[in-house]
């Protein structure tokens, strides 16, 4: 029994249940062999202990309850056996053998449990941690022995300078560097700045390399196991340390911007070059557009330069770019469709029994380009400088206009014919130019010629009633040159025609008084004193031709008074033509008559007569006031060289009254007064 107790506990997954299909044994009853004492009440048989031993062990199978014990204290060794009958022993199986044992302790298996959502959640999270768990520590593991077997080497995916140095020892690393970056040193670094490619000498821009920093930027080994892993697929380029002279770089890259970089913007146009030994030929050649571009950031620049000429690409500088609107397309169809064909031979300019070349180069120089929204350019003609070209060759074929004039034969009155004008329209003319200059033959351009009558015809100045001297004034003292200069503009006032209502003006008729006008220097005022300008002395005859045309009954249209008094004008009638510094001064006389005047100026030894023609209407008088006196003269020593002495005059003013009367009835027409004053003529001690 101990035997079989023994071999239960080895072997606790035992069954006490037969297999199906086996036969049961018979029944036998154990006969119980007290061997001493009775047991204790509650003591259970030992095949009671061991079957319920082999029970608990079926349905507990992760835990084994071994028997207890027996707390009696036998006098001598017994033990329950079970034996079978003396009978059945030749026909009956050995009930203690092992494998009778094992099937008699066999009990049936339990059902398996049903699979529910909660089992079957409990089983995956099991399984998905223990995957994690073992994943994690193969990472670990991975992990260590990369970093032990990587340790002191420069860092995967490092490069410097575009050279790929990841992986290397620290000695091969300089060594790689070495090799490659040493012939870099002394070749130009090419500079990439929007359009323009330049080369910058770093020897002589201040750039070096630190090699010991350089060396010192790729790193260590780092412990982050992301940034490891990324190692495997990326790469990280640390630069280069240079050594720079700050203000050698700064003075290069400034000079490099000035000097290639920066460039305006260029639109599109066509640029011509002269055929030698053609006369006017040109041979023209098109001007693609280019963006302008600035460098602003100098700073930054430097700082691009410092960090990326080692590069093998080059350094590329950031620009400020200024667009253009032409595109090359659109000036290449400028070129070819206008340009090409208008500049391939001379056009013809036939003007009245004048032929006129007008050469390439002319047509050349008169286009103008403009780029337009879409990228076309625009062709354009300046008519000015086409127009200049032509003006003095086509001027012989036209006539200038010249109003009718009265001319005075014998001290009579004639009307001398108008003529009408032909003058060259340029506008006309050159509005069919541009379908000549696309024409490669016939190339001919006819002048268009515009009339224009003069603002007096021959007809209307013998209607304007000038017939009679309606004003005449003369005065005398005239001398040295500033005759000539009353003779020069006697000319050109004499035979003046002024329709009612028009106004005459000095100033328009006398022209600029220039010596090219022969107009000669003379002193300032008539008499002989003032500054020496050239028209000087004129005021004499510009004095004449105001009283003239105030006693012809003229209206005043403006003038001025002189700044002393003259006595040889009426006090209170003089006009002034010219100032101290030589400036024109104007005088306007307005014909408020129905009918027309005429103007007759001459200059005869030392006097001056101006005669206005026409029909009298006025009788005119003059009333002068008395004269207020006004500053006294002031003394002066010295003057001009040679000093001449004078006694001076004060000053005064005086007023002037004109009453028109009309002739056919004796009534007033109008009164009218002017007030003149004079300042003083110094007294001059030499």
């Amino acid at each position: 029994m101990a035997d079989d107790n023994e071999r239960e506990r080895a072997e606790p997954g035992g069954s006490a249940v037969a297999e199906p299909g086996a036969e049961e044994p018979a029944e036998v009853a154990p006969e119980v062999v007290d061997a001493g004492e009775p047991e204790p009440p509650g003591t259970e048989p030992a095949e009671s202990a061991e079957s319920l031993a082999a029970g608990s062990a079926a349905e507990s199978p992760a835990v084994a309850w071994p028997a207890e014990p027996s707390t009696a204290e036998p006098t001598a060794p017994a033990t329950a056996v079970l034996a079978p009958a003396a009978d059945e022993a030749a026909v009956t199986t050995d009930l203690f053998s092992d494998d009778l044992l094992g099937e008699l302790l066999e009990t049936p298996a339990p059902p398996p449990a049903p699979e529910t959502p909660a089992r079957k959640l409990r089983k995956g999270v099991a399984r998905t941690m223990m995957s994690i768990g073992i994943a994690l520590g193969l990472f670990v593991i991975l992990y260590a022995i990369d970093l032990l077997v990587s340790a002191g080497d420069v860092p995967r995916g490092v490069t410097v300078a575009g050279i790929d140095v990841g992986g290397l020892t620290h000695a091969e690393a300089e060594a790689k560097l070495r090799k490659e970056l040493e012939p870099r040193l002394t070749k130009p670094v090419v500079i990439h700045a929007g359009d323009v490619q330049a080369q910058l000498v770093p020897a002589r821009s201040g750039l070096g390399l630190d090699w010991p920093n350089t060396l010192g930027l790729a790193g260590h080994q780092p412990l982050s196991p992301i940034t490891r892993i990324m190692s495997f697929f990326s790469s990280r380029e640390v630069g280069v340390a240079t050594r720079t002279d700050p203000n050698q770089i700064s003075q290069a890259v400034r000079a490099l911007a000035d000097g290639k970089l920066n460039h305006p913007a260029t639109e599109g146009a066509v640029g011509f070059v002269a055929v030698e030994g053609n006369d006017g030929g040109v041979t023209p050649y098109p001007i693609l557009p280019r963006q302008g571009q600035q460098l602003t950031d100098l700073d930054g620049a430097v700082h691009t330069v410092t960090d990326h000429w080692l590069d093998p690409g080059g350094v590329k500088l950031g620009m400020a770019i200024q667009p253009v609107k032409a595109t090359a397309a659109g000036v290449q169809a400028a070129y070819q469709q206008i340009v090409v064909p208008a500049v391939a031979k001379p056009v013809v300019v036939h003007g009245q029994g004048k032929d006129v070349p007008l050469r390439p180069a002319t047509i050349a120089s008169s286009f103008q380009f403009a780029a337009v929204e879409g990228g076309a350019v625009e062709v354009r003609i300046d008519q000015g400088k086409l127009q200049a070209a032509l003006k003095d060759p086509l001027a012989s074929t036209e006539t200038d206009g010249k109003d009718a004039q009265i001319v005075f034969t014998g001290d009579q009155p004639a009307v001398e014919p108008s003529e009408d004008a032909r003058k060259v329209n340029w506008e006309k003319t050159f509005l069919p130019l541009i379908d000549v200059l696309k024409k490669t033959d016939g190339r001919d351009l006819p002048v268009v010629y515009s009339a224009s009558s003069p603002s007096v015809n021959t007809e209307a100045a013998g209607a304007l009633g000038i017939k009679e001297v309606i004003g005449e004034f003369t005065t005398g003292g005239l001398a040295g040159p500033a005759a000539t200069n009353n003779r020069t503009l006697a000319a050109r006032v004499s035979g003046t025609i002024v329709k009612p209502g028009e106004t005459f003006s000095l100033g328009a008729r006398s022209g600029p008084r220039t010596a090219d006008a022969g107009y000669v220097p003379a002193p300032a005022d008539e008499d002989g004193t003032g500054a020496e300008v050239v028209g000087g002395g004129v005021s004499q005859l510009a004095s004449t031709l105001y009283n003239a045309g105030y006693l012809a009954g003229l209206t005043d249209g403006g003038h001025l008074e002189h700044d002393h008094y003259l006595d040889r004008y009426p006090a209170g009638r003089d006009a002034k033509a010219v100032n101290a510094d030589g400036s024109a001064v104007e005088l306007k006389l307005t014909n408020d008559s129905p009918t027309g005047i005429a103007v007759q100026a001459t200059v005869s030894g030392d006097s001056v007569t101006v005669r206005i023609w026409g029909t009298r209407h006025y009788r005119v008088e003059s009333q002068t006031s008395a004269q207020i006196p006004g500053d006294s003269p002031p003394v002066q020593f010295g003057g001009t060289e040679p000093c001449l002495p004078s006694i001076g005059t004060p000053g005064f003013s005086v007023t002037d009254t004109r009453v028109l009367y009309d002739l056919t009835n004796g009534a007033e027409v109008r009164r009218t007064s002017h007030t003149a004053t004079y300042g003083p003529r110094p007294t001059i001690l030499c």
